[in-house]
């Protein structure tokens, strides 16, 4: 049996390669792009892991491999200016890197690098906000069992005008630790004009309620600083949030974790439920739909969803775990389409 969308790639879980960073973006001529990077223990994720790039023509029906990258891991993929751009590290826990491609992602450059260091990253998405692109990175800052606790949040920012090739093109802000950890920051500008990063957050102890964190980011991108937590559907597993100018809401598709599996197992690990959800002012949260789910918990998941407006639709790509060893170990890459979103009335759920 299938998985439900559109399956662009399908690694069998024998292989030891499972399905990591799915990233899409919409070409200016109506085409899509999407990637994926490949980890588990027969990838090359620590040393020289892989990105593979496809295309479709024909709005997510058919899809053809355009490229691989070898040196490029935790990827998304944004679309600036007429030309594409891949922006994420050179290995697990790796350099900051860029990469651009000037026909639509058959060709790239050479990774340029942005910081050297250890970073830590996902496909979230490249915000455009007072003339600046910004975009949430964390730096790994202790060993490997320390995890999520030694990941600390961060922004970088660019003029929109500078060449985002160069190092020199971007800034870096201070970067903040949680006690038990936070990661897969969003940039995005608030209704008053404020710039938040807005995380992902480890609590292995909420078991009804999910939260994500809040930070503020100074004007000029050089500080963030703590916020708050908030209430948020999926939040201890990786969403992407943008604005629709249309609805005037923001929009996010989000690991919600139903009640009737609450009581199972710690709420990051439950990823078999993927929700489309809304908000007014990025504080406060509303379902709207389920739009992925499989019974199972244990060997089925929909994880790591990044997505986009498309007129009055939302596209969206998931890393999906079907019949896998596990519901992190996703054996496939699937497209996935919400029709007309904007009329889909809120949820009477928790």
């Amino acid at each position: 049996m299938n998985p439900p969308g559109v399956i662009i790639f399908h690694s069998p879980p024998s292989t030891g390669r499972y399905i990591g960073s799915p990233s899409i973006c919409i070409l200016p001529g109506g085409d899509y792009v999407a990637s994926h990077d490949l980890f588990g223990p027969a990838s090359a994720e620590h040393e020289t892991p892989v990105v593979k790039v496809y295309r479709s023509a024909d709005k997510g029906v058919s899809w053809v491999q355009t490229a691989e990258l070898k040196g490029q891991f935790w990827s998304n993929l944004f679309v600036h200016h007429g030309a594409l751009y891949m922006i994420g590290t050179d290995k697990h826990y790796g350099n900051l890197v860029i990469r651009r491609s000037a026909d639509h992602g058959s060709n790239w450059t050479d990774r340029h690098l942005i910081r050297e260091g250890r970073f830590h990253t996902a496909p979230v998405p490249v915000a455009v906000h007072k003339g600046r692109l910004w975009r949430g990175v964390e730096v790994a800052t202790g060993p490997a069992e320390q995890w999520a606790a030694m990941l600390g949040a961060s922004v970088f920012s660019a003029d929109e005008n500078a060449d985002l090739l160069k190092s020199s093109s971007w800034k870096h802000s201070n970067h903040l630790l949680d006690s038990t950890g936070w990661l897969e920051g969003n940039a995005v500008a608030t209704r008053e004009g404020e710039m938040w990063n807005m995380l992902r957050l480890h609590r292995p102890n909420d078991k009804e309620q999910e939260h994500a964190a809040i930070i503020k980011v100074s004007e000029d991108g050089s500080t963030v600083a703590f916020d708050r937590f908030i209430p948020f559907p999926g939040g201890s597993k990786k969403f992407s949030i943008r604005y629709d100018a249309v609805s005037q809401l923001y929009w996010t598709i989000a690991n919600y974790v139903p009640p009737a599996y609450r009581h199972i197992i710690q709420l990051d690990k439950v990823r078999n439920t993927q929700a489309l959800c809304s908000s007014p002012d990025l504080l406060t949260w509303d379902l709207r739909e389920i739009v992925l789910q499989h019974t199972d918990h244990e060997k089925h998941g929909f994880g790591y969803v990044d997505w986009q407006f498309e007129g009055d639709d939302i596209i969206f790509l998931s890393r999906t775990a079907f019949d896998a060893n596990s519901f992190h170990e996703a054996n496939y890459l699937t497209f996935h389409r919400i029709p007309r979103f904007r009329t889909i009335d809120k949820l009477n759920a928790k």
